[in-house]
């Protein structure tokens, strides 16, 4: 025992060697001081530690807050993705399990007849007898090369690339219903405007017709009236479907049946406040994505993976034991003289397998090198996703203030036009022309505004999630 005892302590020395490649996180090429987009953005400085909390509060709507936080309680692929996160911790504690001795028990009871015509038979010995054993057998695989310790380490990181999944699909879903929600909102006030101006073209239609009734405009004026009138009637009408299937769409994510599920229109005129955005410097980027954390562990797991492989050229060393009480009757059998037990060591090497351990080396490095692919498109997404949304913010906000102008300009003609046809000047076609146009501007400067609003959401779920808000916010 004493033999043993040395034995096993010289394997646990030697254990310590691990056959994975020495793991550093691949190598990638930052911007070394700004986004190209960043303008006059202020540079923050955040940190992986920091929480990302609702970030959607910065936007002070209460009835987003409430659909966020009904998100969070019952989104179906969120409930999904955390099951799969249990499975992958059940993963690692399987694996874990590796560490430790396996021990199972056994008891039996067994009447057998044995051949006569067998070279141990003896003569004059009954042919048929009982055998009564219980015992119990234990076996421990002495990790010398590593291969329990890398997969642990593979299940290990390949659980928290899962932990990334699942705070990259949070942040998704929580981005997601925020755009359909000022997208819905972005409908309400397309839906006000188009409602006034059916409103304006039916009393339009009414003036033309009694104009031509009386003699002073010609039924094209008539026909060109009714043509407006319908035409923004039908245009009010595709608004309400969208707005329906924005709902339908919602209803999904905070894991409610469309057909019981509704959002009041609200009233104004204006989307929610939106707020300012720090987005720091792009080194920082890496710290705050969780997909590119889930995508850089994966890397790590297919490093694990590749000494796996490797351990499998070597040796497979186990120590078995059995111990326990066998006899031939039952009335001796929980006696002393009916003990047996057997202790020793076994190794057990693979002499040819017709190249599958070597197959399966060029699998796992092969697979790391996907991984590591993998994780550098990932930032490379990550770098586009914030510039992208950087210029999003900075051009939409030019384009707000020129299309303000429009508008403002639109609809003074429009107002000119209605006064020169009134006054017989001009035909009603120029008036349909410019209140057409009126209308069009008005409706893009709404569109602007909801664009706005997605390309912050975009920007803040390319940012991480999380982000110091102003102070004074």
């Amino acid at each position: 025992m004493r033999c043993i005892g040395t034995a096993l302590l010289a394997a646990t020395a030697l254990s310590a060697c691990s056959l994975s490649p020495h793991y550093e996180r691949p190598a990638m090429r930052t911007p070394a001081a700004d986004y190209k987009e960043h303008g006059d953005w202020q540079v923050a400085n955040p940190s992986d530690t920091v929480p990302r909390g609702p970030w959607w509060t910065q936007f002070r709507d209460a009835d987003l807050d409430d659909l966020e936080e009904q998100v969070t309680a019952s989104n179906q692929s969120l409930k999904a993705s955390l099951a799969r996160l249990e499975q992958a911790r059940a993963v690692t504690r399987e694996a874990r399990a590796s560490w430790f001795p396996t021990v199972t028990a056994n008891v039996s009871a067994t009447r057998a007849r044995s051949s006569e015509n067998v070279p141990s038979y003896v003569a004059g010995r009954t042919a048929t007898g009982n055998l009564y054993t219980a015992g119990a057998d234990l076996s421990y695989e002495l990790d010398l090369f590593g291969r329990v310790r890398n997969t642990v380490a593979n299940a290990r990181y390949t659980e928290q690339a899962t932990a990334g999944d699942v705070a990259a699909l949070d942040l998704s879903v929580h981005a997601e219903l925020a755009n359909d929600y000022f997208m819905l909102r972005g409908l309400d006030m397309q839906q006000r405007l188009l409602d006034e101006t059916v409103a304006d073209y039916a009393r339009a239609l009414q003036l033309t017709t009694n104009l031509y009734r009386g003699g002073a405009a010609p039924i094209s004026d008539v026909h060109q009236a009714e043509a407006q009138l319908q035409t923004a009637r039908t245009e009010a009408e595709d608004t309400r479907l969208h707005r329906a299937q924005a709902e339908h769409a919602i209803a999904v994510l905070v894991g409610r049946e469309a057909s019981g599920f509704s959002i009041p229109v609200r009233p104004g005129s204006n989307l929610a406040q939106l707020p300012p955005i720090d987005p720091g410097l792009p080194s920082q980027l890496l710290e705050r994505r969780p997909d590119v954390a889930a995508a850089e562990r994966r890397v790590a797991a297919a490093n694990a993976t590749i000494g796996v492989a490797r351990a499998a050229y070597f040796p497979t060393f186990n120590l078995l034991a059995s111990a326990g009480l066998e006899s031939t009757q039952s009335s001796n059998w929980m006696q002393a003289p009916s003990q047996f037990w057997s202790i020793g060591p076994q190794a057990l090497l693979t002499l040819f397998d017709a190249g599958r351990h070597r197959a399966q080396s060029a699998q796992a490095h092969a697979a790391y090198e996907e991984q590591v692919a993998n994780y550098r498109n990932t930032v490379l997404t990550a770098y586009q996703d914030v510039e992208d949304n950087l210029a999003a913010l900075r051009q939409l906000q030019l384009e707000s203030v020129s299309e303000a102008a429009a508008v403002k300009a639109t609809q003074g003609a429009a107002d000119q036009a209605n006064l020169r046809y009134k006054g017989g000047i001009v035909t009603y076609l120029e008036v349909v022309t410019t209140e057409n146009a009126a209308l069009q501007a008005q409706l893009q400067a709404v569109d602007i505004e909801v664009r706005r609003a997605n390309a912050t959401v975009l920007l803040i779920k390319a940012l991480g999630g999380h982000w110091q808000p102003p102070a004074d916010s």
